[in-house]
C-alpha cells in the first residue's frame, strides 16, 4: 500500500527558537506519512545583511539577490539553519539529511525577471529531480531541503514557497503544509477555514493577502493546479491541531485535473 506523502514548508520565523524546533520535530517523528521538509531562513539572511551594511530589499514579498548577498544566502541556509534543523531532527529519532537544491541538481532554477526591478540571483523553479527524493525516501530518510538551487551559470536564491509547491508536484504529494507565523488567512479578524482559487484572487485583489503572503498564497494555488489534493496555511499549532485555511480546487479545476 503506497505510503501517503506530504511536503511540509517550515518558515524561518520557527528556525531560530530552539523550544519551537524541538516541538516540530517532535511532530514530525510522530507522522505516519513520508514527509519531505523546505524550510526558509529569511531572518538569518536579513541579520547577516545588516551586519555587513546590507539593505534588504523585496519585490512582491520576494528578496532581491545581490551578488554579495548570495553569498549570505548560501551560508545562512544551506549551512546555519539547515543543519540546526537537521540536529532537532535528529534528536526527536527522524532520521534527517539536509541538502539544498543544488545537490544532485535536485532543483534547477533560472533567474526571475521583473518588469521594473533586476532581481539579480533570485531565481523561480524549472524542474525537481524527483528521483534524488524518492530514493532517500526508500532508505527511509526525511529530506530536509535549502531553497538555493542550481542556475545556467550559478547557484541562485529561491523563495521556499514555491519550491515547496513545485516538489510537491513533482512528487505527486497528497498535502502542502506552509507552516507560517500567522494561522491563516485572515479577514475581519477571523481565519478563513477554506479558500478557492476565485476567491483568493479577489482578497489579493483588495489587498488583503499582501507582502510575504503573497508567494505562499501565489505556491498554494500552483499546487491546486498541478492536480494535488490539498494546500493549507498556517503555524505550528494549527498544524498540531488540523486548523489553519486550506485552499480547495473549484469544480473545474477538480474535473480538469481528473480528467
Amino acid at each position: 500500500m503506497r505510503q501517503p506523502v506530504t511536503v511540509i514548508k517550515i518558515s524561518g520565523h520557527y528556525l531560530d527558537d530552539e523550544d519551537l524546533l524541538r516541538r516540530f520535530a517532535r511532530n514530525v517523528a510522530r507522522a505516519d506519512e513520508r514527509m519531505a521538509i523546505v524550510h526558509g531562513g529569511g531572518g538569518e539572511i536579513t541579520q547577516l545583511q545588516e551586519k555587513l551594511g546590507i539593505r534588504p530589499r523585496y519585490v512582491d514579498g520576494l528578496r532581491v539577490t545581490g551578488a554579495e548577498s548570495l553569498a549570505l544566502v548560501e551560508m545562512a541556509l544551506c549551512g546555519l539553519v539547515n543543519k540546526r534543523l537537521v540536529r532537532h531532527l535528529l534528536a526527536a529519532d527522524v532520521d534527517a539529511q539536509g541538502l539544498s537544491g543544488v545537490d544532485r541538481g535536485l532543483v534547477r532554477a533560472r533567474q526571475m525577471r521583473h518588469d521594473q526591478v533586476d532581481m539579480g540571483f533570485t531565481g523561480k523553479v524549472v524542474s525537481v529531480r524527483k528521483q534524488v527524493i524518492n530514493d532517500m525516501f526508500a532508505l527511509g530518510v526525511t529530506p530536509v531541503i535549502a531553497p538555493v538551487s542550481l542556475g545556467e551559470t550559478s547557484n541562485l536564491n529561491l523563495n521556499a514557497d514555491p519550491v515547496a509547491g513545485a516538489i510537491a508536484a513533482a512528487l505527486g504529494a497528497d498535502a502542502v503544509v506552509y507552516i507560517s507565523n500567522v494561522a491563516g488567512i485572515q479577514a475581519r479578524g477571523e481565519i478563513i477555514n477554506e479558500l478557492t482559487r476565485r476567491e483568493a484572487e479577489a482578497l489579493i485583489a483588495s489587498g488583503v493577502i499582501s507582502g510575504g503572503m503573497l508567494p505562499k498564497v501565489r505556491s498554494a494555488l500552483d499546487v491546486l493546479s498541478s492536480g494535488r489534493r490539498r494546500a493549507v496555511i498556517t503555524d505550528l499549532a494549527g498544524w498540531e491541531s488540523g486548523g489553519g485555511t486550506s485552499f480547495v480546487a473549484e469544480e473545474t479545476e477538480r474535473m480538469v485535473s481528473e480528467g
